[in-house]
């Protein structure tokens, strides 16, 4: 039976009806060139690219996973939250270095930067990346919201949760094809609005139903709103080593998140993800000048900053309402017979708030807010990967690269994935939470990426020789930690024999094998580009701090103004206050 009433129904329609208008008013202003397609024509305003960076972001991984991780560690995940700060390195060091080159893509960079092969290797990796991260997770996502608002939903043997998944690639890949990045920016806007109040409410129907903040509190306990303080749960001895043994584990936040892993590892994700990622810097790329691309990352900032309070905190709350008895229905799905949470249910929390909490009609906001916005994130990633693959990979392969013959095979090539994502569902279905797998995938996929970046920007001397060994070492990592990870995640009751090697590398915690990752990437590009060739010098003008002319620095300080200070000192004074209050 849904929990949808009528009036809810009519909200959602009414929703869709202007998303797709102003979709179909985007779409009739034409997308004929690869610069309209896939950059909106360079011609984006601040407010819609900092909307459509945070649409984009908040997706599955926050809106089902967080809510999740909040319900399973409190706020813990905060952490990962809290690096809105990323974005402000974004638009005032990256963005001069992007916007002069005039690129499509970030793969593009690093041809500019090092070697065509650079480009072609980042483009794989990337492509792989949203297969296992953003594509399948989004998918699943969208599953799990239609099974639990509409689970008596049945067709042709298909449950709730398969008609919810295939229902969001058809509807996001039409909406995608038809409108490329100017339709996604411009519906993304008013999706980040509409989100952002129906997440609200959420939070605010919660706190009354529980009793307000104190209450909450003080049945969640204290350890649950710590951001600082490492906990270790009763019977398990404490211990720096990296990986869980027996009745040890390494000091961490609420079981899969090691102190040190958060400290050093989570900025490596954080500066990959927010200044390297294509499906994030698309957005920004498509601005018309400096200016505007800064203030985009500013007000993506500013936004980044809500998933803490309208994600993280209904997680507490929805355990809160279970393990207090005060809901009865929530308790049933979340807890086992001993009280306990179920950790494999934590998933469900936000839509279990939805249709448990929420009075009818701002419920219909909230289920509108919530599958458009798991629709655009996935529309976000089928258009990156259509760009990557379209203006990257295809050319290398076929003559035949007029414009329209590109978009035809950037969609192709976006089904595919699409498929591919599917197959990977069950993964994703049996891993530890939905957050947890997508942290940990991004963890071994993410340094080496921001090793040839941030290194290949900030010294000149590094190569392409050095970027490739980077590259392809860390990459090589990556995939050997998820091969020896899938079969204990997708099999139950499959294990490695304690104290074998494959054991070993599967028991380290996913932030502590990133960082050997990131020490062998770095290692790599230092002793390679030191013991080869320096690069050519007019190759790199521009591209790297070393070689930004006195002519590009008077450029790129004519775009600094005051107010852009001010809203960006704001967001770091916010993040440190969060910081403060968090303390438990």
């Amino acid at each position: 039976m849904s929990v949808l009433a009528t009036i809810d129904w009519v909200v959602i329609a009414l929703y869709f009806t202007i998303i797709l208008g102003i979709a179909w008013w985007v779409i009739r202003q034409g997308n004929d060139t690869s610069e309209e397609f896939f950059l909106a024509g360079r011609n984006l305003g601040w407010f819609v690219i900092g909307a459509s960076i945070f649409a984009s972001n908040i997706g599955s991984e926050h809106i089902v996973g967080l809510a999740g991780a909040g319900a399973t560690s409190g706020v813990a995940m905060a952490h990962y939250e809290l690096h809105a700060w990323c974005l402000l390195v974004l638009g005032w060091i990256l963005a001069p270095f992007y916007m002069r080159s005039n690129i499509y893509t970030m793969p593009e960079f690093l041809e500019k930067r090092f070697s065509p092969t650079a480009r072609w290797v980042l483009s794989v990796i990337s492509l792989v990346a949203y297969v296992l991260t953003k594509i399948a997770v989004g998918i699943f996502a969208g599953g799990v919201v239609f099974a639990v608002l509409l689970p008596e939903m049945s067709f042709m043997g298909l449950d709730s949760f398969w008609i919810g998944s295939i229902l969001v690639i058809i509807l996001t890949g039409i909406y995608t094809i038809l409108g490329g990045l100017k339709a996604v920016a411009y519906t993304e806007a008013i999706q980040t609005v509409i989100l952002i109040f129906g997440s609200l409410m959420v939070t605010i129907y919660g706190l009354q139903a529980l009793g307000g903040w104190d209450e909450l509190k003080s049945i969640a306990g204290t350890e649950m709103f710590n951001l600082w303080k490492p906990l270790v749960p009763a019977g398990i001895e404490g211990t720096w080593a990296p990986v869980k043994t027996g009745t040890q584990m390494a000091w961490y936040f609420n079981g899969n998140y090691p102190w040190l892993g958060m400290l050093f590892c989570a900025p490596i994700i954080g500066l990959w993800y927010w200044c390297t990622d294509q499906y994030i810097v698309q957005r920004m790329l498509g601005a018309p000048n400096l200016t505007e691309a800064r203030r985009g990352t500013i007000a993506a900032s500013f936004f980044k900053l809500l998933p803490v309070f309208i994600f993280i905190i209904p997680g507490i709350i929805c355990y809160a309402l279970a393990v207090s008895g005060k809901n009865q229905e929530i308790a049933q799905t979340l807890l086992d017979g001993n009280g306990k949470l179920i950790t494999a249910n934590a998933q469900q929390v936000f839509p279990l708030l939805v249709a448990k909490i929420l009075p009818s009609g701002i419920r219909g906001i909230v289920v509108a807010g919530l599958l458009a916005a798991l629709m655009s994130s996935l529309a976000g990633v089928f258009n990156a990967c259509s760009t990557l693959f379209t203006m990257d990979l295809y050319p290398k392969f076929s003559t035949n690269v007029s414009e329209k013959n590109l978009v035809r095979i950037g969609r192709i090539a976006t089904g595919v994935m699409v498929v591919i994502g599917l197959l990977w569902i069950p993964v994703i279905k049996g891993s530890r939470g939905l957050y947890d797998y997508l942290q940990s995938v991004q963890g071994y996929l993410a340094p080496p990426i921001f090793v040839v970046f941030f290194f290949g920007i900030f010294n000149k001397r590094m190569n392409a020789k050095g970027a490739m060994a980077a590259l392809l070492v860390g990459f090589a990592m990556g995939l050997f930690r998820l091969a020896i990870d899938t079969p204990v995640t997708l099999t139950e009751g499959f294990h490695y024999e304690e104290g074998t090697f494959f054991w070993i590398i599967n028991n380290i915690f996913f932030q502590y094998y990133s960082l050997l990752i990131f020490l062998v990437s770095a290692a790599a590009m230092l002793i390679v580009s030191y013991r080869t060739e320096a690069p050519n010098p007019e190759q790199i003008q521009g591209l790297t701090l070393g070689t930004v002319s006195a002519e590009q620095k008077a450029e790129t300080k004519a775009t600094y103004q005051t107010i852009d200070y001010v809203f960006s000192g704001l967001v770091i004074v916010l993040i440190l206050a969060a910081y403060l209050y968090f303390q438990g």
